[in-house]
């Protein structure tokens, strides 16, 4: 019997209130099951003292973050003036070089302990897919197993479309499909560590292909074409405002209030679960 199981996952949990109002309400009024913290962001605490002991069942993972906000270590080759400034390309053509891993190390570990001390960890993801690079993933894999953290995110996303064209004609597409493209052969590489480590990862995920067009239909879409028995993480960005504000993130805040969506994704024989209800 095929067993297939779906988490809906929302990253930059504490970066701001707007994302922790939209957790608190995702996980009350929807089906959000699972959300990963930025413990450098500005909403931490507020995530961890006044969200989190009303989302008991929530699935919680740390975003490791080393592309915005304050650091919380000191790593001169990472930030300036203690602000993060370095993106995914500058990581990438640095990847050999041992002193920024040794600070990617360390803050890495720092990020993981301050977590850790407020609440357990399931799963590890990253800002920016920064721990996709496999010698940054390694790094990733040594601190997971150290503390006994049992799933760590990997990025391999089926190429699919969406038949209305509108979603391709923008700038948006082709850059998601560049990323796509490069995330899904570092997987390829980075499942090794999975396996070295005696860790376990998602087998697919969901958000890349559609990153800023995120909707109820590119996750329906996105299933459809997933027919074995795996994982599947759909990762989105959702904001709850206090205005009237409307963008791509109260979009995809509606993602989690769609009921008619968890339907179709039970309908489709998924299991609507978290990683740490996942053996």
């Amino acid at each position: 019997m095929v067993k297939k199981s779906f988490i809906l996952n929302v990253d930059n949990f504490g970066l701001s209130n707007e994302y922790n109002q939209a957790v608190l309400e995702g996980y009350i009024n929807g089906f959000l099951t699972s959300a990963s913290i930025c413990t450098n962001g500005e909403a931490y605490e507020n995530a961890i003292h006044d969200i989190l002991p009303d989302c008991p069942k929530l699935g919680v993972g740390i975003h490791l973050n080393i592309t915005t906000g304050k650091s919380i270590t000191e790593c001169p080759l990472l930030t300036d003036n203690g602000i993060f400034n370095k993106n995914f390309l500058y990581f990438y053509f640095n990847r050999k070089n041992e002193a920024i891993l040794n600070q990617i190390a360390n803050e890495f570990r720092a990020q993981i302990e301050k977590l850790k001390s407020d609440t357990n960890i399931d799963h590890i993801s990253s800002n920016g897919c920064i721990h996709a690079i496999p010698e940054i993933f390694n790094i990733v894999c040594v601190l997971a197993k150290e503390f006994d953290i049992p799933f760590v995110r990997t990025h391999f996303e089926e190429l699919y479309f969406v038949p209305r064209l509108v979603k391709h004609l923008n700038l948006k597409y082709p850059r998601n499909l560049v990323k796509l493209l490069t995330l899904q052969n570092l997987t390829k590489e980075n499942r090794t560590s999975i396996d070295k480590y005696g860790l376990k990862t998602n087998d697919f995920l969901i958000g890349l292909n559609y990153e800023g067009m995120m909707s109820s239909e590119t996750i329906e879409l996105g299933l459809q074409v997933l027919d074995e028995d795996c994982i599947v993480e759909a990762v989105i960005h959702p904001k709850k405002y206090n205005n009237s504000t409307k963008d791509n993130h109260t979009r995809e805040f509606g993602i989690t209030q769609n009921l008619t969506l968890k339907d179709t994704i039970s309908r489709l024989g998924f299991d609507i679960t978290n990683y740490k209800n996942i053996k």
